[in-house]
């Protein structure tokens, strides 16, 4: 059967935030925005790669997982792979713990929670997923010391887990400077994966030090929307999958293409699904799509959980990212699914303008999340909101305690403040999940 061609929906306002304060009700039936002007052939090696792929599979398509793989994880050319520093104020967005330090020292009063329930352990094990170049877990550190939680610094075995060797080189950098070099697990995340490795597989363990179980915290803080995601789409009472062809036959395309950063042009095409497991996934969340309905399904989950579950002997998984339950999800208010791109701190609706220069994000299935971890033996402890999350960690104490400190200045306390209020602003990053796992006796 001839696939058919569409060209992706758009209809969210442009944001400064990761996500968009608000998401609108788009019909499935309503007619995709017009293209981007068309742009000069620039030098994107990366669109090219992605073209010359699809263009010798055997159907001429790919996955749009596929596709988002090596747009955000091609080595040197992703967009988690380059040597520009992405979550940053000259970046293209803000994670939390970039607005302010303050967010760091809180998550830290739950740390030393843990490790007092599970009994004080030397080493006390905090691993990351999505690392970066360190800026939570050197402010976690900063916490501790800010507490006089001197024991369990010392306590502290940091394993950071991250797919980019400059960030893992900067981590390791600021680390030393800040005289925590001993408390570093050398380990690469990178080593023995083959160049078009899923981020699932690249972030998993793989030096000698992956022997090692975990006992203690396993954080990944915005790091499961960045897992890349299939789109489907209900034609017919039937699920399809959303695939990405080449541009060179938009003109069969149902709408209008889009223009990606070398000149040519990418379409998504509706065929059978790449695998039942996507129609299983729907079923196990016990969902059913609209007719029309687009929607993202991340089968990463899986295969990330079970490296999780692999490595933690007993303690905490602490998942902090925006999603939903999967009725929410997938919901009649999301018919046009949860694929953005960022860029400049603006929302980019067009996933294919520019492959390697644009984070593409879709909202986390905290359903499927919490469903898988119990297949793998971990526990849901909690499912919060950041906002309910920080203040039951004490934001509010440490807000004081800055508040005393001798030499604050105005500007340093409206900075804490602003950041606080995006933290904890449902319409900003107060609402994003905290997902709490739990594993072993005596973990509550």
């Amino acid at each position: 059967m001839t696939p058919e061609r569409r060209a992706p929906q758009a209809g969210r306002p442009p944001s400064s935030d990761r996500r968009p304060p608000a998401e609108p009700s788009p019909s499935p039936s309503s007619a995709p925005a017009a293209p981007e002007p068309s742009v000069s052939p620039a030098d994107n090696p990366l669109a090219d790669l992605i073209r010359t792929e699809i263009e010798t599979s055997p159907d001429r398509r790919i996955t749009f997982a596929r596709f988002m793989e090596r747009a955000l994880y091609e080595p040197d050319l992703g967009y988690y792979r380059g040597a520009a520093d992405r979550p940053t104020d000259a970046g293209d967005f803000l994670t939390a713990p970039e607005t302010h330090p303050i967010f760091g020292w809180t998550v830290a009063r739950r740390i030393e929670a843990v490790w007092i329930e599970l009994g004080r352990p030397r080493p006390f094990d905090l691993m990351e997923y999505g690392a970066g170049s360190g800026t939570l877990a050197l402010s976690i550190c900063e916490g501790m010391r800010r507490h006089a939680a001197a024991d369990l610094l010392e306590s502290i075995r940091y394993e950071p887990v991250e797919s980019n060797p400059h960030r893992l080189a900067d981590l390791r950098r600021r680390f030393e400077e800040a005289g925590l070099g001993d408390r570093l697990a050398e380990r690469s995340a990178t080593s023995g994966a083959p160049a078009t490795s899923s981020p699932a597989e690249t972030a998993e363990p793989r030096a000698p030090v992956e022997s090692v179980p975990v006992r203690g915290v396993i954080l990944a803080n915005e790091f499961l929307d960045a897992l890349p995601v299939h789109r489907v789409v209900v034609r017919g009472g039937q699920l399809r999958e959303l695939y990405v062809a080449s541009g060179d036959e938009a003109g069969e395309a149902e709408g209008p293409g889009k223009v990606d950063g070398s000149g040519g042009r990418f379409v998504e095409v509706v065929a059978e699904p790449s695998t039942p497991a996507l129609a299983e996934r729907l079923a196990d969340d016990g969902v059913s799509l609209a007719e029309g309905q687009v929607a993202e399904i991340c089968l990463e989950l899986e295969p990330w959980l079970r490296g999780v579950a692999g490595r933690l002997a007993r303690g905490f998984v602490i998942a902090i990212d925006y999603g939903y339950e999967a009725a929410e999800l997938y919901g009649p208010r999301r018919l046009a699914g949860t694929l953005l791109g960022y860029r400049g701190h603006r929302v980019e609706e067009n996933p294919f303008i520019d492959p390697g220069q644009i984070d593409l994000t879709a909202h986390v299935d905290f359903t499927a999340v919490r469903r898988l971890a119990a297949s793998h033996g971990l526990r849901t402890v909690s499912l919060t909101t950041q906002s309910e999350f920080l203040v039951a960690a004490g934001l509010e104490e440490e807000l004081r305690a800055l508040q005393a400190s001798p030499g604050l200045t105005l500007a340093d306390y409206t900075r804490a403040r602003s950041g606080i209020v995006r933290m904890l602003d449902p319409r900003h990053m107060g609402r994003f999940r905290v997902l709490t796992l739990a594993r072993g006796p005596q973990v509550k």
